[in-house]
This record gives C-alpha cells, structure tokens and sequence, in this order.
C-alpha cells in the first residue's frame, strides 16, 4: 500500500517548453486526487537536473528536448519518463529497460497520468514480462492480493480467475498500459490475476503487429490459467477484446468498456479525424477484408459470453455503437448483458466510480460461477 509520507517530485529538465505555472498546477491536482505529497521542481541545467533525479521517493521526469538530460533514461528506470509531445523513437536506453516507463505526446494533460503510474507502481508493484522482441511486447502481472493489506492468497482450489486488460486511445501510441493500471489493480484486489497488456500501436507497426500482439499477450495469460480468463477492453481496447474473443475460445468473458464497435461506422463518421482509417490502413471501401475479419459486429456471433459497458455521458457515438451492438449480438444468439449507467469515457475505468464498480461486480460473478 501507499506509504503515508509518500512523496512524489516532478522534474522538468533543461530547456523545457511548459509554463511551470500549469504544470504545478495540475501536479497538486493530482497530488490531492491520490492523497499524496508532491513538489514539482524546474532545473535549469544538466548538473542540477542529475543532482534532482537521485531524490528519494516516486520521480516522474518531463526532461524537455537536452540530449544529455534524456540521455539519463536507462539510469533512472524506476522513474516515469514524461515527453509533452510526440516521440516516434524511444528516449535513450528505453529498448533495453524492461521496467522503465516512457509516456509521450499527450501534452501537459499528459502528467496527470504520469503521476498516478508513478504512485500505482508504488503502491501495487507488478512483474513485468515480455512476450516479443520489440519493448512494447510485455505485460504488466499483478497476482490477486486478497484482502487488501494482506498477502496474495489464491483461491483455495487453485482455479484463480485471469483477467486481461487491453488499454484504448484509438489505436494511436501516445497511449499505454498505464491507462489501466488503477483497474489492474482494483480487480487484483477482488482475487483476478490482472494481466495489465501492452502491443505494438498500428500508427507506428500496422494493423496485423497490433492484433498479432494481443492474440499473442492473450495466449500467455492462458497458459497454465485454471480459473475463468476475461478480457477486458477500453474504448478501442473495447473492439480488441471482441476481435479476440472471435477467434480464441479459451476466453470465457470478454468485456467492452465504452468500445469502438462499430469499425465500418466508426469510420464513415470520420471518427477522432479519422482514426479507424488509419489504424486499419484505410477506409471500409478500400480495405473491406480487414473490416471484416476485425469488426465485432462483423464477427457476430462471437459465441463467447459478453459483457457491454457504457457511460450514458460519453461520447454519443460511441453510446449508439455500444447500444446497437449489443442488440445485434442478442439477437444472433450471444450471451450479452449491456450495462449503460451514468459516466463519462474514462468513467468505466476509475475504481471509484458507481459504473466501474458495477461492472467488476459483474465480472467477479461471472469468475465465481465460470
């Protein structure tokens, strides 16, 4: 658990494009949300940026553009390494760091998320492991804790329930794992192994790496798995985990939390400024085959049993995806409960939310029954 005095100190390096103004404003924002201390710390030259790293407690690092300064990645693994903007080549040494973190491109919104990956690993550290060569083929494993406070302690025949996690932000690689690692958490706490999966994104290694890489991640969590296997989808984490349910039948509960699941739809609307085109490699009518082999929709029935999860506050169209789908799979025979309660996007996967709490509520009954 979180130690009571945790510090968390946020360093920006040397040459930094960022109002230090916003920047701490939103850090005591977060600071607050997670109940923790925290300080954010501008240096201004690579000496005072060194002397800065080697402070005690969780670090997360926005070191700016000094090549010196992002030199230092593979020093300071245990760090949350935050770029504001876009990087298609990882920082220095971050290929070889199998526990670093490189979070990227998502703007000064960017370190919210920073600092609650630095405090949940921390407070719930997990095992990473690898399952490619590339550094963005692991997972993230966090065995099921019991009752919170006490050890691990599996269920007494053995037959722990898996869960994995397959994280959204419309197939685009300026979004991780980290986004999941508050459910990973929460459902480790229900007594789930909580597999937390990171893949190749299309934008950077195309569409097939990115589905090859969740089949793949997936066949690894079932190894030697007894218990129930649930995948567990966000927004387009969401057509992922339906695509995999399609064609891998040791998953016994697959999971769409505010999906994109209309593919074809999706992109007609020409949505996230065309997103679905360019994660598939084109629009519906250029590339059909691969809309069809990759649309849940298209791929009805799945028979796997289904859970369907939407926020009614989220984005409209992805409300009228998630409604739609979820009567066309009914009526081809699926085994589908649709949950909508009130919500936002990233409503369904905040622990403390009344629609989050519902919906692992009702995966735990599917692990107790499977």
């Amino acid at each position: 658990m979180i130690p009571s005095n945790l510090h968390v100190l946020v360093v920006t390096g040397p040459g930094l494009v960022a109002d230090l103004r916003l920047l701490t404003e939103v850090a005591d924002r977060e600071f607050a949300a997670l109940g923790v201390g925290g300080t954010v710390s501008m240096t201004s030259d690579l000496p005072g940026f060194r002397a800065a790293l080697e402070s005690p407690g969780a670090l997360v690092v926005v070191p700016g553009p000094d090549p010196g300064a992002r030199g230092l990645f593979a020093e300071y693994p245990e760090a949350v390494w935050l770029d504001l903007t876009r990087s298609e080549a990882p920082l220095s040494g971050a290929a070889d760091g199998a526990s670093g973190t490189h979070l990227h491109g998502r703007g000064v919104w960017g370190l919210t998320w920073a600092i609650r990956h630095a405090v949940h690993r921390l407070r719930r550290p997990a095992h990473r492991v690898g399952y490619g060569d590339h550094p963005e083929q692991w997972a993230e494993i966090r065995p099921p804790y019991g009752t919170p406070g006490q050890a691990p302690s599996p269920e007494a025949d053995g037959r722990t329930p898996v869960a994995v996690l397959l994280h959204g932000g419309f197939w685009r690689s300026v979004w991780g794992a980290d986004l999941m690692d508050a459910l990973a958490i929460d459902l480790a706490e229900r007594g789930f192994a909580a597999w937390n999966l990171e893949y190749r994104r299309p934008d950077l290694h195309g569409w097939d790496a990115t589905t090859a890489d969740v089949a793949r991640g997936i066949a690894l969590a079932a190894q030697g798995a007894r218990g129930p296997l649930v995948v567990i989808g966000h927004s387009a984490g969401g057509q992922l985990a339906l695509r995999a349910a399609a064609d891998d039948r040791r998953i016994t509960l697959a999971v769409s939390l505010a999906g994109v699941l209309d593919l074809a739809e999706g992109d007609r609307r020409h949505m996230s400024s065309g997103a679905v085109a360019a994660a598939l490699g084109g629009s519906a009518a250029e590339v059909p085959e691969t809309y069809l082999r990759s649309g849940p929709l298209e791929r009805l029935p799945l028979g796997v049993p289904q859970l369907v999860v939407q926020g009614s506050g989220d984005d409209l169209d992805l409300v009228d995806f998630s409604r739609r789908y979820a009567r066309a799979a009914q009526e081809s025979g699926d085994q589908v409960i649709y949950l909508e309660m009130s919500g936002d996007h990233f409503d369904v996967i905040d622990p403390a939310s009344p629609i989050w709490r519902a919906t692992a509520g009702a995966i735990a009954e599917h692990g107790k029954v499977t």
